[in-house]
């Protein structure tokens, strides 16, 4: 056989494995799609199929402009021709390192991975299916797309392979024996863990516990003024996460800061469930929580009005207590504000590719047992958002290369989750994800009450972070059309949803931007909209002064003589941790 035949035969040899590979690699796409897409997932991939062998002429073209593309990636790694070219997304440092250029195979390896992502993406694009399924098949495309890259194998990453190489085999060891650390854990290490310790370098602004129940902690903290402003100002951060977000280290603490500023802080820290508690509802969550809270800072202040924030989730909790204490004539808030929180869930962003009715219904059949939804499965589903950057990067970089990723407190925080129990999570899911009640007047009751926001006339104020995946800003805008206070202002933040509201003032301290205008479109609002620098806390301070009453001596002592200390800040309940679900 002559050379020219050989090299024919190995050509086809070739390609006959990578049309098997692709076969394979389609059907382990197809196939992942059910488990992952929960509840509807069927019907989802039944649409797709459909459409996708209804459509055989774009399968065809798009089959063979792939294969087109594969030969010449081969040819040009044997240098019969220049080379396909593609290059990762503007961000994408998978394949940043120097090793993959400097060896053929792995540039051809990046390149196989890179083309066969665009094919896939481009076969799901050119599917008929109606939007909402095109977009939860392209959810799960993508995360496909993203597991399957050759930077998350040992074997297909050359980092990996010099680095093993170097050290001997140290490297593999290493991150074997962290990847035996975060199965006992439950969770992927994010940081260096060793490194914070609540209350001890996290969570540590002085204060105390003045108020405890079975759902709640509330913190008094400490003035550092001579004088402070009459109206207190209560926080009340989401359920599902510990408080302490806006109670990091002591440079980018807003708690510290407003406390700082002359305002006495207090503080929900919310408990984390325990199974004798699953059966807690919606309105247990106003009720026992916000309401309490809210009148006891009053009864402790000493004062008819205070001011509040809500936080995420936090804020929606507050949105239909607000409904509730309107009702009841507690006119006990002077101003409100809602903080990267949705009044509208119309368009909650990519979190509501893991919602769907089959989900909410099979948890509602087990309302009556109660339970615990596990803040490790709310805390994977956060991160499934970004999964390159908060779960591909640290296996490689934790269990391929076998190093400890830097201290970070926003991502030590990031793991240290709360549980919520089944009634509340479900009663969220239902009205806000799936039906997006909130914003239709009267459409849910809460503690008896319909709840309508159009009544709502107190000052509010709303922050949204720009890039924000988890509160897209445009959904956070739609509040103000929905809210009926005449008195409203609106800030857009920049970054996303942690580091855009936990924006410590300072020096660079990125930008905000304002407007008072209020026209119907999001965008139009932005581009009417003044940038200014710095941090937007420096302009919700502005906003919150003339709302916080007269300046008086601040009081010497936490509590009073029915509410009295109980421990110091940050308390037992922040530092409850989450088990393994």
């Amino acid at each position: 056989m002559s050379q020219s035949s050989t090299e024919t035969s190995q050509f086809d040899e070739f390609m006959q494995s990578l049309t098997e590979t692709n076969r394979r690699l389609f059907e382990s796409f197809v196939s992942g799609m059910q488990p992952a897409a929960q509840g509807d997932s069927s019907a989802t991939l039944d649409q797709f199929m459909q459409g996708l062998i209804g459509n055989t002429q774009h399968l065809l073209g798009m089959q063979s402009s792939y294969y087109q593309q594969q030969m010449n990636l081969w040819a040009g790694l044997l240098g019969a021709q220049d080379k396909p070219n593609q290059t990762p997304t503007k961000g994408d440092r998978r394949f940043a390192a120097p090793e993959w250029g400097q060896y053929p195979l792995f540039e051809y390896i990046k390149q196989h991975y890179l083309l066969s992502a665009k094919w896939l993406n481009e076969l799901v694009d050119g599917v008929p299916m109606d939007e909402p399924t095109r977009e939860k098949v392209g959810f799960y495309t993508q995360h496909f797309i993203d597991a399957m890259s050759p930077a998350n194998f040992a074997l297909t990453n050359p980092e990996v392979i010099r680095l093993a190489l170097d050290s001997k085999g140290e490297s593999l060891a290493e991150g074997m024996r962290k990847l035996s650390e975060d199965m006992a854990k439950g969770h992927i290490s994010l940081t260096d863990e060793s490194k914070f310790v609540v209350g001890e370098n996290l969570a540590i602004t002085p204060g105390n516990v003045v108020f405890q129940s079975e759902l709640f902690q509330l913190i008094q903290y400490t003035p550092t003024t001579e004088k402070v402003y009459e109206r207190p100002l209560l926080f009340i951060p989401p359920a599902v996460n510990k408080y302490y977000l806006m109670d990091l280290q002591p440079e980018n603490s807003m708690v510290r800061h407003f406390v700082a500023q002359g305002y006495t802080v207090f503080m929900v820290s919310w408990r984390s469930i325990t199974p004798e508690l699953g059966k807690l509802s919606w309105d247990d969550y106003v009720e026992s929580g916000v309401i309490k809270a809210a009148e006891v800072v009053r009864e402790i202040g000493r004062q008819d009005k205070i001011n509040v924030l809500g936080f995420c989730i936090g804020g929606v909790l507050l949105a239909t207590a607000l409904a509730v204490m309107k009702a009841r004539k507690l006119d006990w808030f002077e101003s409100v504000t809602f903080m990267t929180s949705l009044i509208d869930h119309t368009d909650p962003g990519e979190l509501r590719q893991f919602v769907d009715e089959n989900l909410v219904c099979a948890r509602e059949a087990k309302l009556l047992e109660g339970g615990v939804v596990s803040g490790k499965e709310l805390a994977r589903a956060f991160s499934m958002l970004r999964a390159n950057d908060l779960i591909w990067n640290y296996v490689v970089n934790n269990y391929l290369k076998g190093r400890t990723p830097p201290p970070f407190d926003l991502l030590y925080w990031n793991n240290d989750s709360a549980n919520l129990p089944l009634p509340m999570h479900t009663f969220f899911l239902r009205n806000m994800y799936l039906e997006n009640n909130l914003a239709k007047p009267g459409a849910m009751q809460v503690c008896g009450v319909p709840v309508d926001v159009s009544e709502y006339d107190w000052p509010i104020y709303i922050f949204a972070a720009r890039e924000d995946h988890i509160v897209p800003w445009q959904s956070a805008y739609r509040g103000t059309q929905l809210l009926g206070s005449k008195q409203l202002r609106f800030a857009l933040g920049a970054s996303g949803h942690i580091a855009g509201s936990i924006n410590p003032v300072g020096p660079g301290k990125r930008n905000y931007w304002v407007n008072e205008a209020f026209p119907v479109n999001a965008n139009d609002w932005l581009e009417g909209a003044e940038s200014r620098p710095g941090s937007w806390w420096q302009d919700w301070d502005n906003w919150l002064i003339p709302k916080s009453g007269q300046m008086r001596a601040a009081p010497k002592k936490a509590g009073n003589a029915k509410h009295k200390v109980i421990e110091p800040a940050p308390g037992t309940y922040v530092k409850a941790k989450v088990g393994l679900d």
